[in-house]
């Protein structure tokens, strides 16, 4: 089973939840993963700090010319929606950062003058934790498309019996490709107006994906209970509240695990568990 924590912003707790499930899950249940999909700021490694053994380079196939076969027909230029080729008399020139690598502009080439070369893109790095596997993709630094990072990381992992997914905050297509695969989308989300909002985007997007949706309530004793009604009526279920607790916040700040000084994080994370264990 996959299950991915995504939020509709920054900062409510996503990853401090995703990492302890999935310790949690390596200490009960044999075969636990751990992928964080955050490639613009990955950070779970930060908490989990796994031996990690190998690192590879994700490359994506990007359009170049063969030689001087091309006859300035336009037929690249005129088939590509994202304006990433431009045919120039019998030249063509490739902007990367606007190519989405779907190969279309070779196959309508008549004279087949274009070929793919690879393009080096990010970076994954594999570990483990006693017995929890750990994979981490990360974006190199002035890349635009954070998909192919994130798709790799998920078609590249070790088969695991519970995978645990960190998607990026937001509703953007870095947060799309880390959910659309998993069986269950948990939204960890604040009292606040703002955690509303975001609250609100994250579930029309669990929805267009047509996934399970459960919610985590963060930092539950502060604002009112906006949110709680709202996930009510969605039919959202609420899986846990974790309280405004300082004793969080250090184990956080340290980069230890929250797990071991919560009661009340410990609890919800259990029941994260149960549900999990209950689905598969």
């Amino acid at each position: 089973m996959k299950i991915c924590f995504a939020s509709g912003k920054g900062g409510t707790g996503k990853t401090l939840l995703a990492t302890n499930l999935a310790v949690h899950l390596s200490r009960h249940f044999n075969q636990a993963a751990y992928l964080d999909a955050d490639v613009e700021e990955p950070n779970g490694f930060l908490f989990l700090k796994p031996d990690l053994h190998t690192v590879d380079r994700v490359a994506v196939a990007l359009p170049a010319l063969r030689g001087d076969s091309c006859s300035g027909c336009g037929a690249c230029q005129r088939f590509c929606a994202f304006n990433a080729v431009l045919a120039h008399g019998d030249d063509v020139l490739v902007f990367s950062e606007l190519c989405h690598n779907c190969g279309g502009c070779l196959l309508v080439c008549p004279e087949q003058a274009l070929i793919e070369l690879p393009r080096e893109v990010g970076t994954l790095s594999w570990g483990e934790l006693n017995g929890l596997i750990c994979g981490a993709g990360r974006l190199d630094v002035g890349e635009p498309r954070a998909e192919p990072v994130i798709e790799r990381l998920l078609e590249r992992a070790p088969e695991a019996r519970i995978t645990v997914v960190d998607a990026a905050p937001g509703t953007s297509c870095s947060a799309v490709a880390a959910a659309k695969t998993a069986e269950l989308l948990v939204l960890v989300t604040e009292p606040t107006p703002f955690g509303l909002h975001d609250l609100r985007l994250a579930v029309e997007m669990g929805r267009r994906l047509e996934l399970p949706l459960a919610a985590v309530i963060n930092r539950a004793d502060l604002g009112d209970d906006t949110v709680r009604a709202y996930l009510e009526r969605e039919g959202v279920r609420i899986l846990g509240e974790i309280p405004f607790r300082r004793e969080i916040a250090e184990a956080y700040s340290r980069g230890a695990l929250a797990l071991e000084v919560s009661p009340k994080l410990r609890r919800t994370v259990e029941t994260l568990a149960r549900e999990v264990i209950r689905a598969l």
